[in-house]
């Protein structure tokens, strides 16, 4: 059986219209690891044996991602599973979440969810624990936005209060319901020599610091989601779990891909360093580094080459 410190070194390694979104909100958006180090070939490790912040995916990592079937949480899902964990995509019927999962193989399962709807959130959990039986993982990819001015004054119209509410309910209760039910099911873990039993990623977007004009409701909820990390992580810690935010932001997610080159070029430029759009993999190994360091709690990470953006 090998040691904590052995098993750490084995291994190789456009907006004209004022109720239009703007352009970079349109990129924050979008839905949002190498989990590298492996064990020897023919070596066998018994993932009981370490603590959760140096367990492998090969040795049996289980996470659920919400949002999972595009932009980062297609991009987290892919990197787990491509490195030997087990992953339940958790996303919307009409999504691309049944054919993402089936060309990952058996090691990925899609589950049709509602992050607002407390049974499809609580199916998805039972899903990940009869088919990979535990949940170690939980990553929160899952969201919407609206583009509107508070009051549109050429139009004379306000904000929608519906959009607003819509947003602010899948935003900010969709993380939180999931939160929720997932503490229950990792509770059940058994816990390593910190009593570490599991993690939880939240993504919120540097929209919470710099919204624009058009985001109110936006920046709202990620902004909320933002002011409920370290409460969320005191109440969580008896348990062993541990909460972490990730403020992503210019991605280049399938949105962004998809708008045209020279809009895509004027984005990049924002960046201070690197002066390009993030990769979503980028995002992913920022997963893995959250999973991988025990330290890691209550704690809103802001990825975003150094953005700030303009009103």
């Amino acid at each position: 059986m090998p040691t904590v410190k052995e098993a750490r070194d084995m291994g190789s390694k456009t907006p004209t219209d004022n109720n239009k979104v703007a352009t970079s909100q349109i990129i924050m958006a979008n839905s949002q690891t190498t989990i590298s180090r492996g064990t020897a070939k023919g070596d066998i490790v018994n993932r009981g044996s370490l603590p959760l912040s140096q367990i492998k995916c090969e040795l049996g990592l289980v996470g659920i991602v919400t949002g999972g079937a595009s932009g980062l949480g297609r991009a987290t899902v892919e990197r787990l599973v491509r490195q030997g964990a087990s992953a339940v995509i958790l996303d919307l019927p009409k999504s691309e979440g049944k054919t993402v999962a089936e060309s990952l193989g058996e090691k990925c399962a899609f589950s049709p969810t509602d992050v607002t709807s407390e049974a499809d959130v609580k199916n998805a959990l039972e899903l990940a624990r009869t088919k990979f039986g535990r949940v170690d993982v939980v990553v929160n990819c899952a969201g919407i936005a609206v583009a509107a001015k508070t009051y549109n004054l050429n139009k004379q119209l306000p904000h929608s209060l519906e959009d607003f509410q819509r947003v602010i309910n899948v935003n900010i209760a969709g993380t939180f319901n999931v939160i929720r039910l997932a503490a229950g099911e990792m509770g059940k873990n058994d816990p390593d020599e910190d009593g570490h039993r599991g993690v939880i990623v939240n993504t919120a977007s540097v929209a919470a610091f710099d919204g624009q004009v058009g985001q109110a409701a936006y920046s709202a909820s990620k902004g909320g989601i933002v002011g409920m990390t370290l409460p969320i992580a005191r109440d969580l810690a008896p348990m062993g779990i541990r909460v972490v935010t990730i403020a992503p932001g210019l991605f280049a997610t399938p949105l962004l891909v998809g708008l045209p080159e020279k809009v895509r070029n004027f984005l990049a430029k924002q960046v201070p360093f690197p002066s390009r759009l993030g990769d979503p993999g980028e995002y992913a190994h920022l997963v893995q580094s959250i999973v991988e360091n025990p330290m890691l709690n209550g704690e809103v990470i802001r990825l975003d080459g150094a953005l700030r953006m303009q009103p």
